[in-house]
C-alpha cells in the first residue's frame, strides 16, 4: 500500500475527521514488536518499573515515582525552540523532535486497559530481579484477563504497587491484592490516580507536585476550574510520553512557553475537528434522557460539552478507528454501566469502549463511510438496557 494512502496529514479537515491516521494501518504485530523492543531497552538496568496509561494521569504518576527514587535528569528541550513542529496523537505521525533519551532508573511501559497484560508480561519478561513494579491509572475487567501476566510479574518483582481510581469490581480488586499486590483504588468522584499516587508513596512532595496533581484532578474528573489542566491534557495526548513526564517532572502544571507555542499551533486544527463533530451530532431520547451522538476524529470533552450545551445528559462521540466515548453530566452518571455492555468502562460520567463488531476490512470501511452507523446502534441498545434496567453485564452488540 502506498504510504500516501494511510498518511492523512494532508487531507482536509472534512476528510480528515472521518478517517483514522496513519497508526491505525499498521498490522498489530509490528506494533507490538516494536512495543516489545522499547520495553527491553527501558528496563535494561532499571530498579523500577511504571506500568501506566499514557494519559496526563498516568504520566503523572511516573514524573512522581522518578522524584521518589531521585531519577531526576534535565528536561528535554526541542532541537530549535522556535520551530514547533506538528505533534502526535496515539494515530498520527511524529511530534517534536527530541534528542535521544538515556535509559531511566525508573522505566516507563505504557499501557492501555486494554493490553495491560502484555505489559505486565514484558516486564517479567525483560526487568532485572527484585524490581519494584508500580501500575498506574489502570483496571482490568476481569482478573483472569492478567492473572497469569501478574503472576509472572511478581515472581521477578521485589514488591507490586497498582494506584488507581476508576470503578473496580470487588472481586477483581480482592483477587489482585490477593495475589500480592498492594492495591490502593481512589474514589473516582474525588480523585485521579495522581492523588492516590502522592499520599500512597512514602515521601514528601514539593509543592509543585501537589499542584501537577491537583491540576491533573481538574481535567481528569472534568472540574475543568483551572485552565492549565487543558494544557496538561493535550501535550500528553500531543506529544511522546517520555517527554510529557520530564517536562512535568521538571515544571509541574506550569508548561514552558516551548510547550505552550507548540499547543497553540496544534489548536487550531483541534478546534476544527471538534467544529466538524459537533456539526454532525444528533439528539436521540433514550427513556427520560437525552443523548448526543455523534461521529468523528476530535477532542471527545470538548465535543461532549458541547453537546450537553444543547441538552444532552449523555453523550457519545464514536471514533473512526472503531472506538467511543461516552461522557455523562449531573443527569446521567452511569456511563460506566453503558461502556461495560459493549466491551468497555471507566467512571460514572466518563467512560469508553469498542464494540466487538469489526469482523474485516470490509466491516471498517462501512464505519467510515456510515459515520459509525453500527456503532452508535449498540451503544444507544446499551444506553436503552441501562435505562430500563434490562440483565447485567451482557453486551448488546451480541
Amino acid at each position: 500500500m502506498y504510504d500516501e494512502l494511510i498518511d492523512s496529514a494532508d487531507l482536509p479537515l472534512s476528510r480528515k475527521s472521518v478517517v483514522p491516521g496513519t497508526g491505525f494501518f499498521l498490522p498489530d504485530s509490528l506494533e507490538e514488536d516494536l512495543e516489545a523492543e522499547a520495553a527491553r531497552a527501558a528496563l535494561e538496568g532499571a530498579e523500577v518499573a511504571v506500568v501506566a496509561d499514557a494519559d496526563a494521569d498516568g504520566l503523572a504518576c511516573v514524573a512522581l515515582l522518578r522524584e521518589v527514587y531521585d531519577d531526576v535528569r534535565n528536561v528535554p528541550q526541542p532541537e530549535s525552540e522556535s520551530e514547533s513542529e506538528s505533534g502526535t496523537d496515539d494515530e498520527d505521525g511524529e511530534g517534536l523532535e527530541m534528542p535521544e533519551p538515556t535509559p531511566h532508573r525508573v522505566a516507563l511501559l505504557p499501557a492501555s486497559p486494554h493490553d495491560v497484560e502484555d505489559a505486565l508480561a514484558r516486564v517479567a519478561e525483560h526487568a532485572d530481579p527484585g524490581i519494584d513494579l508500580y501500575v498506574c491509572d489502570l483496571c482490568p475487567d476481569r482478573y483472569e484477563y492478567v492473572a497469569a501476566e501478574l503472576d509472572a510479574a511478581l515472581d521477578v518483582a521485589d514488591r507490586v504497587s497498582w494506584y488507581d481510581h476508576h470503578q473496580w469490581d470487588d472481586d477483581v480488586a480482592a483477587a489482585v491484592r490477593e495475589a500480592g499486590v498492594d492495591l490502593v483504588v481512589g474514589d473516582s468522584e474525588e480523585e485521579c490516580t495522581a492523588d492516590v499516587a502522592v499520599r500512597s508513596l512514602a515521601h514528601e512532595f514539593d509543592p509543585i507536585y501537589e499542584d501537577l496533581a491537583a491540576v491533573t484532578r481538574d481535567h481528569d474528573l472534568w472540574l475543568r476550574e483551572d485552565p492549565r489542566s487543558d494544557d496538561l491534557a493535550d501535550y500528553a495526548y500531543w506529544t511522546d510520553p517520555a517527554e510529557y513526564v520530564e517536562v512535568v517532572r521538571e515544571h509541574g502544571a506550569d508548561l514552558p512557553e516551548w510547550v505552550r507555542e507548540f499547543l497553540a499551533e496544534r489548536r487550531v486544527e483541534k478546534e476544527a475537528l471538534i467544529d466538524q463533530a459537533v456539526a454532525r451530532a444528533e439528539l436521540r431520547e433514550v427513556g427520560a434522557y437525552t443523548v448526543g451522538i455523534t461521529y468523528g476524529r476530535c477532542s471527545q470533552n470538548e465535543v461532549a460539552e458541547a453537546l450537553r450545551e444543547r441538552g444532552a445528559d449523555a453523550s457519545v462521540i464514536v471514533k473512526p478507528a472503531g472506538s467511543a466515548s461516552i461522557r455523562g453530566t449531573d443527569a446521567f452518571d452511569r456511563c460506566h454501566e453503558v461502556a461495560a455492555r459493549v466491551n468497555g468502562g471507566g467512571h460514572p460520567k466518563a467512560a469508553g469502549c469498542k464494540p466487538d463488531i469489526y469482523d474485516d476490512m470490509l466491516d471498517y470501511a462501512h464505519h467510515w463511510t456510515t459515520r459509525g452507523a453500527v456503532t452508535k446502534r449498540v451503544i444507544l441498545d446499551a444506553f436503552r438496557a441501562v435505562v430500563e434496567g434490562e440483565g447485567e453485564g451482557e453486551d448488546e452488540d451480541e
